[in-house]
């Protein structure tokens, strides 16, 4: 099958924008294969792997984009080619504001009153516009992730010679004065804080902050590699600081994977000198005591203690579920009762690494490993992510899903196709899920969960077998896509859905136990 080719060179599209818009061109009839980019060695690479190389893409260099469409017929290509226009056209028109400044400089002079830059470009250039930023006196949001360790390290001692802020390499979330950035939700301001060295595990706090009537006075996102010890948790110090002189900041709020040991050390010291009712969830030790400070249990516990403390009463655990117990009970009875004998395993199938990563932890606490992409023990590491293998969990966000492709909370197709799969399992009986609302995230992705949720249930209600879908939904009536229209959404298609990723991990667990002892 011939392939098509069309090249710009010096011109310049958002690489995500292309991912998404990439996808849309597959979907036309007679495009067997599609992949609009920037020539960056990346999708170079990627082009070859999909047999979409030509001589023309070859010859090409980062700044040049090029369309790419295997098709039996020139028709096919010249319909992929038009639609490709109409698509940039309308997010051209969908954006606000007439001039788009060719470099940092520029854009600071068009706009003397900005005070951060977000940065995402491929990694071998994002390190050398976020020095640039600095330069101009800006805070720097890396989105980008590829970033050197030696360059991270580097930018951030630059950032806190100058007072200044660089969230991330890999920072998608932050919320900055009542302004939520990347793949922040719409939460109320109020008096809790948040720094954190996990997306998602902000996404979760802040919402559920939301959900429990408190409110966020900024969250500030330090990048998953700013606690290691070659960089020295340099924007986590930072941060706390920066929260601990803010007046409308009366609880700080500390999300991380453990620390090194010195690290934390360093963090438990500089928390001392802040004037501020703190809360610290570590995940995976929780178990840890300090006098001074209030330790979370789970994301939602952390939440629920923030909120506590911001109102000025004393913080209770809470590690169960919003319902009663015996309606949960009861439900986890219903359920149990549909599967059968030979489906004794769980599969989760995550957009959110730290939901993920907390999924894993919490069963883990009631004895029970996870196969995984990011396992808690080396020997549950799959040989293959794709492969599932008894009860297992995965995180749709690491590279071996993302490279040359949106993200999970983007875009779904990746977690459809695994829905289809994990369904097709005659050993399967729950499948566990997020759905991540935002700013950045797909604008219905409920809606595309639950299209994959019901091809499934056709494909293995022929052969007279059922499956639990088990969800929740992380985000606030005031995203764009809506709380409760989310959730609505699933519980119209039969999934039990739970307010929280710890409650909905509970719950699946309490159905795992349900059906071994039922035999």
């Amino acid at each position: 099958m011939p392939t098509f080719c069309n090249v710009k060179r010096n011109t310049y599209f958002d690489s995500v924008t292309l991912m998404i818009i990439s996808n849309q061109l597959k979907e036309i009839d007679g495009a067997a294969e599609v992949l609009a980019g920037m020539a960056t060695d990346l999708n170079k690479e990627l082009a070859e792997n999909l047999g979409l190389m030509t001589s023309d893409i070859r010859a090409l260099e980062a700044n040049d984009f090029f369309l790419a469409v295997q098709a039996h017929d020139a028709a096919v290509f010249t319909e992929v080619t038009q639609t490709l226009e109409t698509l940039l056209k309308k997010k051209s028109s969908s954006e606000t504001g007439d001039y788009r400044p060719p470099t940092t400089a520029s854009a600071v002079r068009n706009l003397p009153q900005a005070n951060i830059a977000v940065i995402s470009l491929p990694g071998q250039y994002a390190a050398a516009e976020a020095e640039k930023a600095l330069d101009e006196g800006l805070h720097v949001m890396l989105f980008s992730d590829g970033v050197s360790l030696a360059d991270e390290l580097r930018l951030k001692q630059k950032a806190h010679e100058k007072g200044l802020l660089v969230m991330g390499p890999d920072c998608g979330t932050a919320i900055l004065g009542g302004t939520a950035l990347c793949f922040a939700n719409a939460v109320r301001r109020g008096k809790i804080g948040i720094v954190g060295a996990s997306g998602t595990g902000i996404q979760e706090v802040s919402t559920l902050i939301d959900k429990f009537g408190g409110g966020v006075s900024h969250a500030i996102g330090t990048g998953g590699r700013d606690l290691k010890a070659e960089i020295g948790g340099i924007m986590m110090l930072d941060a706390i600081d920066a929260l601990g002189k803010d007046e409308g900041t009366e609880v700080l709020v500390i999300i991380s994977k453990p620390p090194a040991a010195e690290i934390t050390a360093k963090i438990f010291d500089k928390l001392r000198t802040v004037p501020k009712k703190v809360v610290v969830h570590f995940l995976g030790s929780d178990e840890m005591e300090d006098a001074d400070f209030t330790f979370g249990k789970s994301l939602e516990d952390t939440a629920c203690k923030a909120v506590l403390l911001a109102e000025g009463k004393e913080p209770e655990d809470f590690v169960g579920f919003t319902a009663p117990l015996a309606e949960i009970d009861r439900t986890v009875e219903a359920q149990a009762a549909k599967l059968g004998e030979t489906q004794p395993y769980l599969r989760g199938l995550y957009s959110g690494g730290t939901l993920a990563y907390e999924a894993l932890l919490l069963l883990a606490a009631e004895g029970m490993d996870c196969y995984s992409n990011i396992p808690l023990k080396s020997e549950y590491k799959l040989e293959n992510a794709a492969v599932s293998r008894e009860n297992t969990i995965i995180d749709f966000g690491e590279d071996e899903f993302t490279v040359g492709k949106p993200h999970p909370m983007i875009d779904a197709t990746s977690r459809q196709e695994a829905i289809l799969k994990e369904a097709a399992d005659p050993t399967v009986g729950i499948i566990l899920f997020d759905v991540v609302l935002g700013y950045g995230a797909h604008e219905n992705i409920a809606g595309e969960m639950v299209s994959a949720i019901q091809k499934a249930r056709t494909q293995y209600a022929a052969e007279q077998r059922e499956i639990v879908f088990v969800g929740f939904v992380c985000g606030t009536e005031g995203d764009r896509q809506g709380l409760e229209k989310s959730e609505s959404l699933l519980r119209e298609s039969g999934v039990v859905v739970f307010p929280s990723n710890a409650q909905a991990v509970r719950f699946a667990q309490k159905l795992l136990e349900a059906k071994k002892a039922g035999g």
